[in-house]
């Protein structure tokens, strides 16, 4: 029992001072429990047992000021940001648009994984779905009627073009849903919240199949609502790019730049599908073929 003992307490004692040494990450609560847990246990696994996550105190100590801090979704960074100006922060569950105003170029203890995925991979989502399709059409609100110039340039590289149609009022969102999709094979859904909010979201879904057309969403839950798919990072992806953020920063004292994760998943509306008779290819052949047409085309830079 004595030798049992001795074995034992030498094993103890390492592990008890690997978690002592351990450098510590804070993180800042999404406000949903569930979803807080599952993923810092994700970056916990890709971090590895030399780091411990914990939640970030009400008052962090300014001898603790460099150590990084993740927080989960655009409230959750505000309020940190606010009450910590200087802190060591990584962003996840916030989209581009958002991160944009806080110029994280320019601040190299800033950074962030983009949560909302490329309009590019989901325009390419739709082109593998419906392989004929060589036009794309997509609606913008007044003030966001140049947001989407990147990817109007970048479309014809892949046997695309796109038009934006622009909704000047509220009178005018079915017309102009009407008149793009007389010009496009689908729509492709983005983010702009002028136009794709509740109020609308069934409209537009509704005038698209009963001219048997389809809408690219810009995220699962217009899937849910009744787009026919939508291209998503899945939470692995977004932990494990997260982690080489930790990573990095433990080595450089500093962030790589915001970017987007480095995989993607499909999810596939079948309902709608077989509504309008369109055969659906497997998830994971989507996914699959739309990275071979990014990778297969260097004009195809998402980053």
């Amino acid at each position: 029992m004595m030798v049992a003992v001795f074995l034992i307490w030498p094993m103890t004692t390492l592990a008890q001072s690997k978690s002592e040494t351990a450098q510590t990450v804070y993180f800042v609560s999404s406000g949903n429990l569930t979803l807080d847990k599952y993923f810092t246990d994700l970056v916990s696994e890709n971090l590895g047992p030399e780091f411990k996550l914990k939640p970030l105190p009400k008052r962090l100590p300014p001898a603790k000021r460099n150590h990084p801090i993740i927080t989960m979704g655009p409230k959750a960074f505000e309020r940190t940001y606010r009450n910590t100006p200087d802190a060591v922060v990584v962003g996840t569950f916030v989209d581009r648009e958002f991160m944009d105003k806080y110029a994280t170029e320019q601040n190299p203890h800033i950074s962030a994984i983009y949560y909302d995925v490329p309009l590019l991979r989901q325009a390419l989502t739709g082109k593998v779905i419906l392989p004929q399709a060589d036009k794309v059409a997509i609606l913008a609100s007044y003030v966001n009627r140049d947001s989407y110039d990147e990817l109007i340039e970048q479309l014809p590289a892949y046997g695309l073009e796109g038009k934006v149609f622009v909704v000047t009022d509220k009178d005018q969102l079915i017309p102009t849903v009407i008149r793009a999709l007389s010009y496009g094979d689908f729509i492709l859904g983005t983010s702009d919240h002028d136009i794709y909010h509740p109020r609308n979201i069934k409209h537009i879904l509704l005038t698209a199949y009963r001219r048997n057309k389809i809408l690219i969403g810009p995220s699962q839950a217009f899937v849910k609502a009744g787009a026919i798919a939508s291209s998503y990072a899945p939470f692995s992806s977004i932990a494990e790019k997260t982690a080489q953020y930790i990573l990095y920063y433990r080595e450089n004292a500093n962030f790589p730049a915001a970017a987007y994760p480095d995989s993607y998943k499909v999810d596939l509306n079948e309902q709608v599908a077989r509504s309008l008779n369109i055969p659906l290819p497997e998830r994971p052949h989507v996914s699959e073929a739309v990275n071979e047409l990014l990778k297969n085309n260097s004009r195809g830079s998402i980053q």
